[in-house]
Order: C-alpha cells, then structure tokens, then sequence
C-alpha cells in the first residue's frame, strides 16, 4: 500500500504543487493542507484540505487551526506529515501528535520575518518563537534545512531538541518546466518592444515588493547605477498591492521613474529573465533558498545577491556570481555596474551558477532526497517503506478525497 503523505503549508502552498505531483509519480499518495485557492491542487487532482491561520500570534486564531488540523489529519491518517512555513511547522506537530498518529517532517524553509527584522515588535516575538520551536521540537520526528545557516541557528538556539535533522538544499525547481517555458515564451524583442525598453541594459528583481526584501536598497542602488549609466532600466516583477504592511510606498516606486519599472506578478518570468542582464536580488530576509533566484540561475543571468542564508548557499562570491552585504546599496549598485561592465566575466559566472542549480537545486534531485528521508524514517519505526516506483494512486480513492476537500 502507498504511504500516505499530506503536506502542509500556508497560502503559497500551490507553489509546491510541483513536489506533490514529484512524489505522487514516486508511489506516494500525497494530499495538500493549506490557507490559499483549492481550484490549482484540484486541477491536478490532488485532495486539498482548506484551514485558515494568522502568520502571527493569535491564540483564537492559532487554536482553531490546530483543531481544523488535528481533523484533517485525523480524516487523511496519512503516515507522514510535512510542513513547510514557520507556523504550520509549530502547528502541524502538536495536530498529529493530538491526532494520536503520523511521523511529522517539518521543513525550515527560512527563519522569516521575526528572525530576520531588528524592529521592537520581532524583538518581542522572537524569544516566543524560539521557545514554540523547542517545544514542538521533541513531536516532530525529522527536521529538514534549506541551508546550513538555518541549521546552525537551530542548533545554538536549542530549538532542535534530541530530534535528528537532515541538509536538503532548496524546495527543488523543475528544470524541464523552466526549459520548456523558456523555448515557449515570447522572444526577448518582443518583451523589450511591449516595455518600451529599446536597446537599454535590463537589471531585473523577482521579489514581492516589501521592504524585508530589499527593495528599498535597490531603489537607492538603482539611483546610483541610473547617474553613471542613464540608459540602464531596472524591472521589478511581482506584487506590491498584497503584500501588506511591509510593501513599498507608491511615492518611492513613482521618484525612481523612468529607470525603475515595477511591472508587477507576470507569468512569463523565464522569458523576461532571459532578456536581462543581471539579476540583482537584495533580500534581506533570513529565506530558505530563493525560488527567484534559482530560476534566475537556470536562465543563465549574471547573478548579485546578499549575503543572506540560502543565497550564499547557491551564489558563491566571486566565482557563480558577487554577493554583497544586506542594506548597502552602494556596495549593490558597484557590482551591478561590474557586472554591466564586463559581459564575457559575468557570463562565465552566469554559467557556473547555472550549474549548480542543475545538480543541486533540481526538483527531481530534491524529491528524491525527500523520498529517501521519508523511506528511512519509516523504516526505523517498523512501517511500510514507500514503493518507488512510477505509478499512478488509486484514482477512484482520490475522487473521493478531492470531494471531501472541495466539499461537495
């Protein structure tokens, strides 16, 4: 019988729709727990249960979903439960250890907002945060890093108990999917012609426009690059609206006008990085491994990133691309120029960049190393190992998830 895994995350949980159907074609019988839209897991026909929850503390909040958590597991009885985001990590442990069943497998995928921000208010959070960890710590049978910052942080923190951890670098991005929407996308003529960009020199940023990100470095590094190089236009893609509390002002995107061109969320992000020059990606976020800039590296763009967690673990210094110290545009907008200044440099660093991505940060590789965990875990404590092999799950058996999760 196929181990049952349900994996849980927040509201960009469609984004590892990829990883699910990754281990489905492995045997597994995988279904989704998350706070976003049904309707792209149920286009694909994985089961999808709905709960809701604040990204921050609220007791009220935060005990409904681990009640709408425990039922759902309850309801699935899955064999392994894996949680991606910092409070379904918190939530999802305590759930399946009220529902009495399920080894639990909780990925870091970034130390986020509270281990990241120097404001009074994530100063307050974080011993909080630290403390939840700990003690979830000894219900959750495997911790997953992105990286190794993370891990290290997690074991001076304490936040690890006796519990055994594992390295799986990224979330896996699926090169053949990212190959095939590079052929088919539109030619990079044709995207220079629609934004009026002419022959310019093209610096673009993947980012939500929150000032966690960076946004407000590059804006400034961009001004600097903009007086030595007036002709340089800097795209930033993604959204600014939705991000909520953290996002830029309007007035800061509208003064660096016309050599910053927020263009918004686009769905032909391969074919707008393959006419860029240099990806310039200024987090300042503790991430696990930036999906941006994975995708960044397999589209081939000279690569300057911060010295953050997760972006040191796919660029290093000077070889696969520059990183620069996070809120300094100055040292940002130098090597952006450095890069612009010598195109045969930046392209070999482009290339060892891409390299790294295909071996590394692959999602047939990731899935896998997830596959093996999950075998080895289960395998300790006396349960089946999943099948691996490339079958199909029980379609008439998924219907009847899919109906329950949809609720009809």
């Amino acid at each position: 019988m196929a181990v049952r895994v349900l994996v849980v995350g927040g509201d960009d949980h469609h984004l590892r729709i990829p990883f699910l159907l990754a281990l489905r074609e492995r045997g597994f019988h995988v279904a989704a727990a998350g706070t976003g839209n049904p309707a792209p897991f149920l286009e694909k026909k994985i089961a999808y249960f709905p709960y809701s929850f604040d990204r921050f503390i609220d007791p009220v909040a935060d005990w409904r979903a681990l009640k709408s958590l425990q039922a759902i597991i309850s309801s699935f009885r899955p064999d392994i439960v894996q949680s991606f985001d910092t409070k379904p990590g918190i939530l999802a442990p305590v759930a399946a250890r009220r529902a009495g069943s399920a080894k639990v497998v909780r990925t870091i995928n970034g130390l986020g907002w509270v281990f990241s921000s120097r404001s009074p208010l994530a100063l307050t959070l974080r011993p909080v945060f630290g403390a939840l960890h700990r003690a979830t710590a000894p219900m959750t049978a495997l911790t997953v890093f992105q990286n190794r910052g993370d891990q290290a942080f997690f074991k001076r923190g304490g936040m690890m108990g006796r519990g055994r951890s594992e390295l799986i670098p990224g979330s896996g991005v699926d090169v053949g999917r990212f190959d095939g929407a590079l052929a088919a996308g539109p030619s990079a003529e044709k995207i220079r012609q629609s934004l009026g960009l002419g022959d310019s020199e093209v610096v673009i940023t993947v980012s939500r426009l929150s000032r966690v990100k960076g946004i407000p470095t590059l804006l400034q590094a961009a001004a600097l690059v903009a007086a030595k190089r007036p002709s340089v236009r800097f795209l930033l893609v993604g959204p600014h609206e939705t991000v909520g509390r953290f996002a830029i002002d309007r007035a800061d995107l509208d003064r660096c006008a016309p050599y910053v061109m927020a263009i918004g969320p686009r769905t032909d992000v391969p074919a707008l990085l393959r006419l860029a020059n240099v990806f310039a990606l200024p987090t300042e976020l503790y991430e696990g491994v930036p999906r941006a800039l994975l995708e960044a590296g397999l589209a081939g763009v000279p690569i300057v990133t911060t010295a953050m967690p997760g972006c040191t673990d796919v660029v290093q210094d000077g070889w696969s691309g520059f990183v620069v110290p996070a809120g300094q545009p100055s040292r940002l907008a130098d090597r952006i120029i450095d890069l612009l200044d010598d195109p045969p440099g930046a392209r070999v660093m482009a290339e060892r960049a891409q390299a790294v991505v295909r071996s590394e940060f692959s999602l047939d590789i990731t899935v896998d190393r997830y596959a093996g965990a999950y075998a080895r875990l289960l395998k300790r404590t006396g349960e089946p190992t999943p099948e691996h092999r490339r079958t199909g799950e029980n379609r008439k058996d998924l219907r009847s998830w899919s109906r329950q999760a949809s609720g009809s």
